[in-house]
């Protein structure tokens, strides 16, 4: 059993080792030559993180949902670059949002060079990866078009907070799945459909995409609490401190607003104060990291995460269906 990629994947196989290692390296070119610019000032800000590095999750499926059909097929490595490079646009822009000083252990795109740098860069991606869909036909760039609205509704949805009477919750479920969820799932899919698999197949992947997606998220609300900066890449605590109201937050003024405990309610004072301050920030996240909160947004990763290996149910048994449900505890684990 070989460890593929920066996620950290078991793969049990050596020709679907060999497969996924050879179509990995064939992105990472592929996403260094999509970023290059006649402009080096534009070279250096648009490839600030690709040569950061990542886990390339999303070529990662890519590249196993091809397994379903001819992996070597023309388009898709070409995909996988598009909705990597597609990611990396809006992490672009969420620094931007969340006034974020780190990302991938490097300081963010907007620390560096200014906001509207960072913005300008993202939508240079943008356009670099539409450039590319363009040769891949007409039905990807449509699927392409109603994920990048979907990722962008959820953006708007989360600025804007539930509304009167909806359950924060599901609100902020319904947020995950257009902001995260859309863009993995268009990950499966088109490794699926570039490699000319089944429509079966290709739907298959598509919802294990989504909600694989949705609990990769849900890990990263559980680290941005549990983690330190150099597990996560980011500064801990980074969600907290703007405001941003990810799942252990939500489950724990639930429970206050349910129980009223004194403790509780306390803890959600704190989390509603001015957290510029490290030692503020610092004493938030001890307590939330005791809270049960936080194992509670743990239990909601493993739901999803098992969700999206039961949807696989469908597909034939093998290697690439083992990666698959591999990744699945690869994403809890991040969690733990």
């Amino acid at each position: 059993m070989t460890v593929v990629g920066p996620f950290g994947l078991h793969v049990r196989d050596q020709a679907l080792e060999a497969d996924v290692q050879s179509g990995l390296a064939a992105v990472e070119a592929g996403l260094l030559e999509a970023t290059k610019s006649d402009v080096p000032f534009i070279t250096d800000a648009a490839q600030h993180l690709v040569r950061a590095g990542g886990k390339r999750f999303r070529p990662l499926l890519v590249m196993l949902a091809s397994q379903f059909g001819d992996p070597d097929a023309p388009g898709v490595v070409p995909s996988a670059v598009v909705v990597e490079l597609t990611h990396l646009a809006t992490l672009y822009h969420d620094d931007v949002m969340d006034e974020a000083d780190v990302r991938r252990g490097v300081p963010s795109a907007n620390t560096r060079w200014g906001n509207s740098v960072a913005v300008l860069t993202g939508d240079f991606l943008f356009a670099r990866a539409s450039h590319i869909l363009a040769d891949l036909g007409p039905e990807a760039v449509r699927i392409q078009a109603e994920a990048f609205e979907r990722l962008v509704t959820g953006q708007i949805l989360e600025t804007a907070g539930p509304r009167d009477g909806r359950d924060p919750v599901d609100h902020y479920l319904d947020v995950l799945s257009g902001k995260t969820g859309s863009l993995v799932a268009v990950s499966g899919r088109f490794g699926a459909m570039m490699s000319g698999a089944d429509e079966r197949t290709v739907d298959v992947l598509t919802q294990y995409g989504e909600r694989l997606g949705i609990a990769f998220q849900l890990a990263d609300d559980v680290l941005d609490i549990a983690s330190d900066s150099h597990e996560s890449g980011k500064t801990p605590g980074t969600d907290l401190r703007e405001g941003i109201p990810t799942l252990p937050v939500l489950r724990l003024r639930a429970q206050a607003a349910a129980d009223g405990k004194p403790d509780d309610l306390e803890l959600v004072e704190l989390l509603d104060s001015d957290l510029s301050s490290d030692d503020a920030l610092n004493e938030v996240l001890r307590r939330l990291r005791a809270h049960p909160a936080l194992e509670q947004a743990r239990q909601d990763t493993v739901h999803y995460a098992q969700a999206a290996r039961a949807t696989l149910a469908p597909l034939p048994e093998g290697y690439a269906k083992a990666a698959l449900e591999e990744l699945c505890d690869a994403v809890v684990h991040r969690a733990g």
